[in-house]
């Protein structure tokens, strides 16, 4: 069975879509589109802004998402997923790519996810670091042992695991991981603590977006983030959505339970090859590949 993945923010770079665009008159609609409905011309920052421009939240997710689904509807009848699940961000560009909400409904979406996650890292200084080399169940144990925010966010890989917080207790954690026995253990270059109890106020402002969607039936399982889950229940997928923004990202999970559900390849769908290197590591010898229109 094919798997299509989706990436999530941090896969951008700038002149990401150019090809899309001046490729396809399909894409060239669906980004004068978007330039609309947000508002700015996002294809003038993606095209040929610098890194500093594109690496804004309120345009790095619209920006990411827009690749990645537009690329998905560029590949027409190519475009034929048995299952589908995205990381963090790309769970978004995934129900759209599986026809479980509209483009225009997950642009809308996405961007006001971008702008409520923005507003909640002012809220409270805050940040992430990623954990090498320890086993989950030992990370899990050091969060819950200190007495600041501080909580595993995304499951990457085996062996692999973003942790999240406020900035002492992401400070507390590094010094006991690597007393543990963590290869390695770093802050990484983000302005917030996503997928953690300080995305809160950002959960309950998107709830309200969330909820006034309209979702249907996909064209196939997608496996959340949330659950590590395969559902096609638009109810379902709407609830997980809302609960996504302050749990953590169970990739490693989804990943195993594609595999041990008969995935016998992957194709990732947008920018960059970040989920294909974490896909080798969880099976190596998994075909993966990156989704190219002619």
């Amino acid at each position: 069975m094919k798997a299509y993945v989706f990436p999530g923010q941090g896969a951008q770079f700038v002149g990401m879509g150019k090809d899309l665009y001046e490729k396809s008159e399909l894409a060239k609609k669906l980004f004068d589109k978007a330039n609309e409905i947000l508002g700015f011309r996002i294809t003038d920052v993606m095209f040929e802004g610098t890194d500093e421009e594109l690496k804004q939240t309120k345009v790095t997710q619209p920006a990411v998402f827009l690749h990645s689904v537009i690329l998905a509807k560029t590949l027409g009848d190519d475009f034929n997923p048995e299952m589908t699940a995205g990381h963090s961000l790309g769970e978004f560009s995934a129900l759209v790519a599986s026809g479980a909400m509209s483009f225009e409904d997950g642009l809308v979406l996405v961007s006001k996810r971008a702008n409520a996650m923005q507003k909640a890292c002012e809220v409270e200084p805050s940040t992430m670091a990623a954990i090498i080399g320890l086993e989950d169940e030992k990370v899990e144990e050091v969060c819950a042992s200190i007495d600041d925010v501080v909580v595993p966010a995304n499951y990457n890989t085996n062996g692999q695991l973003v942790i999240s917080g406020s900035i002492s207790g992401i400070d507390k954690a590094i010094d006991k991981l690597t007393e543990a026995g963590a290869k390695r253990a770093l802050k990484l270059p983000v302005g917030g603590a996503f997928h953690s109890p300080l995305m809160e106020p950002a959960r309950v402002e998107l709830e309200k977006a969330i909820k006034e969607t309209v979702f249907s039936e996909p064209i196939c399982p997608i496996y959340q983030n949330v659950t590590a889950e395969p559902t096609s229940n638009p109810s379902k997928i709407q609830e997980n959505l809302v609960a996504q923004l302050t749990a953590p990202v169970k990739w490693t999970q989804i990943v195993k339970n594609m595999i041990s559900n008969h995935a016998d390849s992957f194709v990732e769908v947008g920018p960059g090859k970040a989920l294909q290197g974490m896909i080798k590591k969880v099976d190596r010898k998994m075909p993966t590949s990156s989704a190219t229109i002619i």
